[in-house]
């Protein structure tokens, strides 16, 4: 009997180091996972542990057991098949499947990407976003003793603007305890245009959130619910009524054991009620724009671009092997969030061959053929135009400015905060625009522009009309910080645009004068050739 309660106490143990282990490590329960493999060597060594316990064997006996050899045998197989998966799953032995995982098509760049108004250009990166965040919940007085701003600041297109939000979390272990009840309040939203930061109240607190402990911490609770599922990076993101939701993709193993990850499901989850819905990857809301995450779909595309002619020559011959540059951003464009990220060959890096737009939802993916500077020339370009101010650069931008692939740069101060903006051409690099706005930088980068020969000022083919007519009405108004007249003459309802830095003698007149007026017509003003002193002719 004794023996017996001994047996069954052994066995408790052993279950309840692997159901700790389990609930802390939450591995999931599929062959295509790594953590189920190191969990089932980990069941395989309790299990030759308890059995030599059980036997109480000399380290004679133990050589001679056949029940450990068959243990042992067991582990060696787990192991094997493990190593021999990881290898047969590698681009060394399948680099044509990795090469096919990502389709790339070849897209116009002026005609897919469009001009966008300045309000809706993201002038902040995610360090600017942070700091933003970080002063709005210093303060909230009410809040920032109990909750922090998580550092995950997702970017979203949100109501047709492009925003990053974030979620609170618990500032600690003891402050979770005693605000567990209601859950996390709010979130923060950051507009990226307007730098406009908010902080959302909820009427109810988020309660599965990464902060949480026990059974509503959002990766447990995922995997009760999901035991088989292997996630990706799980994104933060609000619906178009501001309800908060985890994203969470599901991993698509397509190259054996190990390789060739794609996004095959994506979960979505409430993080207020942690109600979840399993979706197709091809049936996902619209709203949803984190499926891929940057980092997967750039690993995809270095792939597609290194292992044209395999493996061997991605490492040793390199013949027509591209890569991507460093780092990334993002592009809003038809309300769907695109990584953007340069693309160079891999034994010339000092200029880029194009660059690349991925879909964070769907993975279509477009390569536009633009050679010019890479990203970090373009930045040390931008510096060097503020060198005596000491700013640095932020990631490009890619814009389209007069059908002209453009990096718009943001320049910070030592302190983080956005100090100034650039436009550098991207195939000409040495055109640099900065302006303390963005409006005056793009001003500035377009006279650049006409200047160098890239755009060339189109040929009016308006015909010349004249007017001869006394001045009934006329107005002074300043147009991008010049001074212009608009005038009325008699006998006409045409409004004539007199622009001052061209025609100094208009100051002279006023109403009742009798001005000859040459001008183009125009939809709202004409405008104005020439103007004289005119003589009205009577009968």
């Amino acid at each position: 009997m004794r023996k017996l309660k001994m047996k069954i106490l052994a066995a408790l143990i052993v279950l309840a180091v692997l159901g700790i282990y389990y609930y802390v490590a939450l591995p999931a329960l599929n062959i295509h996972s790594t953590q189920f493999w190191v969990f089932l060597i980990v069941v395989i060594v309790l299990a030759a542990a308890l059995f030599i316990k059980k036997k109480d064997l000399s380290p004679s006996e133990l050589k001679q057991s056949t029940g450990l050899k068959v243990i042992l045998g067991i582990l060696a197989v787990v192991v094997v098949v493990y190593l021999g998966g990881t290898l047969l799953s590698s681009p060394v032995v399948n680099a044509d499947k990795y090469q096919k995982l990502m389709t790339v098509e070849n897209g116009e760049f002026a005609e897919d990407i469009e001009e966008l108004s300045f309000d809706q250009i993201p002038l902040l990166d995610r360090d600017s976003a942070t700091l933003l965040g970080n002063r709005e919940m210093g303060s909230m007085v009410d809040m920032v003793s109990q909750f922090e701003v998580d550092e995950l600041y997702s970017q979203i297109n949100y109501q047709n603007r492009p925003v990053r939000v974030s979620p609170l979390k618990y500032a600690s272990l003891i402050k979770w305890f005693t605000n567990q009840g209601e859950g996390i309040p709010a979130y923060i939203k950051i507009d990226m245009a307007t730098q406009d930061t908010e902080l959302v109240k909820l009427d109810e607190g988020m309660k599965y959130t990464a902060s949480d402990h026990f059974n509503r911490n959002i990766y447990r609770h995922l995997r009760f619910r999901y035991p088989t599922y292997i996630f990706n990076d799980l994104s933060f993101e609000v619906d178009d009524e501001g309800t908060p939701y985890w994203i969470c993709p599901v991993k698509k193993f397509n190259i054996g054991l190990f390789g060739g990850v794609t996004i095959g499901r994506v979960v979505l989850c409430n993080a207020i009620t942690g109600e979840t819905t399993d979706y197709a990857i091809e049936d996902a809301p619209q709203w949803i724009d984190r499926a891929y995450s940057a980092d997967l779909l750039v690993e995809l595309y270095d792939y597609y671009g290194a292992l044209k002619h395999g493996f061997l020559n991605s490492v040793l011959g390199q013949k027509d092997c591209l890569q991507t540059t460093e780092g990334y951003n993002y592009l809003a464009i038809d309300d769907d969030v695109w990584v953007y990220t340069g693309v160079t060959s891999i034994t010339a890096d000092q200029s880029n061959v194009g660059f690349v737009l991925m879909n964070q939802r769907t993975m279509e993916t477009k390569f536009y053929e633009v050679e010019g500077a890479t990203e970090a020339s373009a930045m040390s370009s931008a510096e060097g135009q503020v060198q005596h101010l000491h700013y640095t650069a932020t990631f490009p931008l890619l814009l389209n400015i007069s059908g002209e692939p453009t990096y718009f740069i943001a320049l910070k101060d030592d302190a983080g905060l956005v100090k100034m903006y650039a436009m550098v051409n991207v195939q000409k690099y040495q055109i640099v625009a900065v302006g303390d706005t963005v409006s005056a930088c793009e001003a500035s980068y377009t006279n650049l522009m006409y200047e160098n020969g890239i755009q060339e000022v189109e040929e009016d083919t308006r015909e010349v009309q004249t007017v001869t007519g006394a001045v009934t009405k006329i107005a002074q108004s300043v147009v991008d910080g010049n001074s212009h007249f608009y005038l009325m003459v008699e006998g006409s309802d045409d409004i004539f645009d007199v622009p001052v830095t061209e025609f100094i003698d208009i100051i002279r007149y006023d109403v009742g004068d009798v001005l000859t007026i040459e001008y183009r017509k125009g939809e709202q003003t004409n405008t104005v050739v020439s103007v004289k002193p005119g003589t009205v002719q009577t009968e």
